[in-house]
This record gives C-alpha cells, structure tokens and sequence, in this order.
C-alpha cells in the first residue's frame, strides 16, 4: 500500500475552515446536542418496556424467555451504539476537527465495513450458540423454548441494529444529533406499533407471538438501515459514503478500532456485573429480587439520560482533539460529566427520600415496596457518580483515550464479584447486597474521575 495514498491531516492550504463547534459556548451547545439524543434513548428505552409488556400477556414462561434473552440484547445494543459507536464518532470528529472532510468521509465507509461485519458475527454468535447461552443462564423447558423463539428472530436483525448504530454514530461525529435522534425516534415508535401489531394480532395481522415481537425489532431497525444509509448517500450530510470510490485501508481501519474495540471490554463488564448482582440477589428469595427488579427498571431508564449528555460531548472533544485544542476538550468532558451527574444525582437522592414515587407504579405488595425502598436508600445516593462516570466514558471516547474508564469498569466488576462472593459466604442480609451495589457505582465514578484526571490527552497546539 502507498502510504502518500492514505487519507491523512492535509496542508494548511487544503483544510476547510475552523469547524464553528470549535469555537461555541459549551454548555448551550452540550444542551442543544444532549435534549434530542435524551429523547431518542428514553423512546429505545420505552420501546423495550412496551415489548416487555406485551410478551408478559403471553404468559410467565414468555416472560422468563424474555429475560433470559435481554442482557444479550442489551450488550449488543451496548456495543454497537455506546462502545464501537463512540470509536466511529471520535474518529470522524477529530477528521473534521483537523479540518480533513476527505478523511471523515473514507473514516465513514470503513466505519461501514466495521458495523456490517460486527452484526454479521453478532447474529452467527447468538444463532449458533444462543440455546446454550440460555441454558446457562438457567433456563428450562417452556421458558427456554419461548426464548429461543424470540431469539431465532431478533438476532437475525442483528445486521439492522448494528448499522443504524454505526450510521447514527458517523454522523453524530459531524456535529449532527438531529437526524440519528429523530430517525431512532421513528424507530422505537415503529418497534412498539409492529412488534405489538405482528405479536399480538393487532387489526388484520396473524398473531405469532414471541417471534412477531421479536419482528417488530428487526423490521423497524431495518427501515431505519436503509433511510440512514439514503441520507449518507443523498449529499445532504456533511458525511459522504463514497463506498466505490473508497478502499479498504488498514491505518483507517485501526483508528476506529483502537478506540471503539477497546471499548467493548466495558459492555461485557457491565453485563456480567448485572448477571452477579441479580444471582446474589436472587438467593434471597422472590421478594428481594422483584424489589431489586423494581429498582433496576428506574436505571433503564436513568442510564440513557448519562448516554444521551455523553454521546453529545464525543464530538465537541473529538473535534478540539483533532484541532489541537486540547484544554477546550477537556473543559467539555468536565462540563458534561457535570450535567449527568447533578441530574443523576438530583433523580437518585429524590427516590432515597421517596422511592413511592417509582416503586407503588408496579406494585402494591407491602413486602416487594420495603424490598424497594431499601434498594434506593443506598443505590440512589450514588446514581450520581454511576453517571459521572459514565459521561466521562463517552467524553474519553471523543478524546481517544478509553483505557482509564475501562479499568474503572474493570474495578467495579471485582468489588462487586469479591465482595458478593465474601457476602454470601457470610451470609448476610439483603441490604448488605443492596450497599454493595451503592459501592460499585461510586468506585467506578471516582475511579474514572481520577483516569481521566491523571491521562494525558495531548499538547495544546
């Protein structure tokens, strides 16, 4: 390969001009930015509690199905939009922050190349290995059917999913949360009206039940592939897919890679953390595990509020990173990080007081409330470093500089794995668990804090 033919930062004389994201105000800016990604996440969010609800008229097999297959679901939705998208969004932000459109639009393709070959793997991962994954988890007979039968369809849409990610993170990266925040928008609310059409025979529809829910999914996200993929095609982005004309390159490849690849090891670790929580909660019994059940629904619905202010500050640090403005990046990230942990934080200590708030909207059972509100006197108090550290995740995506974070999450899975293993031996009540909870999330926030404290992002140019 000719490296004179690689896409790189081009003379002074050949650069656009200074990108204005460079130069706005902050905090209007993360605002403008966070509100439409918030709305988009909270409507993926929706979306999952209306299928939920709908596999639940089915019957408790189904439901049991259903959650045996959604920490998969989960992850890779974790991968594809969070970890991988956050790689293709700082790549393409710091292209245009260095005033180098040509190299965003190759970074574009490959980014491409990347999101189609991830899905592609995803779907032969859970198709193949799927049943035994569920087995694992402890599922049997009519359960396990139920979730296999949601599975053998939702993960053949796992190429969709993987692609409206990839595309919404493309042009995320070019300063645009308008369009991928409307487009998913679209898509949640076509998830919910065909899943519910195609799984519980809504009007002229056969009703085929986990495999028409599961349907609902692949057909939204698809519509979703190919609106997305138009829009990149069409000119009207400030991103062109110039597939043809743009080969393969491996230096290309890796500046997404090294950054978004890393990253994945933070799903995984979010993932088998929850997995070690609900199994050390679950051995106290049905009571503690529907009040912790309860509590971790809220943070369904909390996390994406942190992804939303997170995913706005990528572009804003990778475009000063790429420009070499490096003390304007940093003053991002901390602005960010700001925002979601006062908003987590505000949520957090307002159920501590009041968990009736949340809690009495699912049940009425005196024992599941306690159970509840015991969860939320200690884990609410730290939803706001949960969240700090998480929008430091994303803003270290921006910057290129992910392995702090990583650690920090690599952290709270030990405290939470050694500490859940002492507690069990010891036997000891179900708040002990609960405060463990608490611990993990505050490690992880201060942990990541002091990363990105302590890592270099660069000099100032």
């Amino acid at each position: 390969m000719n490296p004179a033919s690689l896409p790189t930062r081009p003379p002074a004389a050949a650069r656009t001009a200074p990108d204005p994201l460079l130069n706005a105000p902050l905090l209007p800016m993360l605002l403008r930015f966070a509100l439409p990604n918030m709305l988009a996440m909270l409507a993926t969010a929706l979306a999952a509690i209306a299928e939920t609800s709908y596999v639940g008229s089915f019957g408790v097999p189904s439901l049991a199905g259903m959650a045996l297959v959604f920490p998969l679901v989960m992850l890779q939705m974790m991968l594809s939009a969070g970890a991988m998208g956050g790689g293709v969004s700082s790549a393409v932000s710091r292209a245009f922050g260095a005033g180098d459109a040509a190299r965003a639009n190759a970074l574009a393709v490959h980014a491409l190349w990347i999101g189609l070959g991830a899905g592609l793997l995803y779907m032969a991962l859970m198709l193949t290995l799927g049943p035994t994954l569920f087995a694992a988890l402890g599922g049997r007979g009519e359960a396990l059917s139920q979730a296999v039968a949601y599975a053998n369809v939702a993960f053949v849409g796992s190429i969709f999913i993987w692609l409206v990610n990839t595309f919404s993170s493309v042009i995320r990266g070019s300063g645009n949360m308008t369009v991928p925040s409307a487009t998913l928008l679209l898509v949640a609310l076509g998830q919910v009206g065909i899943s519910g059409a195609l799984g519980l025979g809504w009007g002229p529809f056969p009703r085929w039940g986990m495999p028409g829910v599961a349907a609902g999914q692949v057909l939204a996200y698809g519509a979703g592939t190919v609106f997305l993929y138009a829009y990149l095609r069409s000119g009207r982005a400030r991103v062109q897919l110039r597939v043809r004309a743009t080969p393969l390159q491996w230096p290309l490849l890796r500046d997404i890679l090294k950054v978004g690849g890393f990253a994945c090891i933070s799903p995984l670790q979010t993932v088998l953390t929850i997995l070690i929580l609900t199994r050390l909660v679950a051995q106290f019994g049905t009571t503690a595990l529907a009040g912790y059940g309860i509590g971790t629904r809220l943070e369904f619905l909390l996390v994406p509020i942190a992804f939303a202010i997170g995913v706005a500050s990528v572009p804003l640090v990778g475009m000063a990173i790429g420009a070499g403005k490096v003390a304007r990046a940093r003053r991002a990230a901390w602005t960010a990080s700001a925002m979601a942990a006062g908003l987590l934080g505000l949520l957090g200590t307002v159920l501590a007081l009041a968990p009736d708030l949340w809690t009495s909207r699912f049940t009425q059972e005196p024992a599941v409330l306690a159970s509840a509100a015991l969860y939320f006197q200690w884990a609410g108090p730290a939803y706001g470093l949960f969240g700090l550290g998480l929008c430091l995740y994303f803003s270290s995506l921006g910057a290129g500089k992910v392995a702090g974070p990583v650690l920090a999450g690599t952290l709270r899975l030990a405290l939470v794995a050694l500490g859940g293993w002492a507690l069990a031996l010891a036997q000891t009540p179900p708040w002990t668990i609960f405060a463990l909870v608490a611990v993990g999330m505050a490690a992880y926030g201060l942990a990541t804090l002091l990363a990105v404290h302590y890592t270099s992002w660069g000099a100032e140019r």
